[in-house]
């Protein structure tokens, strides 16, 4: 089996896997959730403008500020966005345990004195 198709199975495995599937059901309910979206906007918008003034050298004004930590944290304490970050989390461990076993793989694959072209 060529490394493509190996790389295909490994996607399709990780796929139907409960953590790519708990991520996917948490996204969907985060994207279901109107009014948190909005504030996601806002917050993304805010940063933006907060990051550009500060890269301007400016200081950012204690109203925006607040605002920015205002919207911050009702977004971290809406259970549809803690959904979404524990999931997410979940999912990267995953993908770190994978990406270690292909590099113990390799590993295994550059030491072996056998050489195999299928």
């Amino acid at each position: 089996m060529a490394i493509a198709e190996k790389a295909q199975e490994l996607g399709r495995l990780i796929g139907q896997g409960e953590e790519y599937r708990a991520l996917q059901r948490a996204r969907e309910a985060l994207s279901g959730n109107s009014g948190l979206g909005e504030k996601l906007e806002k917050l993304e918008d805010l940063a933006g403008r907060l990051e550009r003034m500060v890269a301007e050298g400016k200081k950012p004004e204690a109203p925006d500020e607040a605002e920015y930590e205002r919207l911050f944290g009702e977004v971290q304490a809406d259970p549809a966005y803690q959904a979404v970050v524990a999931a997410q989390s979940n999912f990267d461990k995953l993908m770190l345990r994978v990406q270690e076993q292909i590099l113990e793989g390799m590993r295994a694959g550059a030491e072996s004195r056998i050489i195999t072209l299928s």
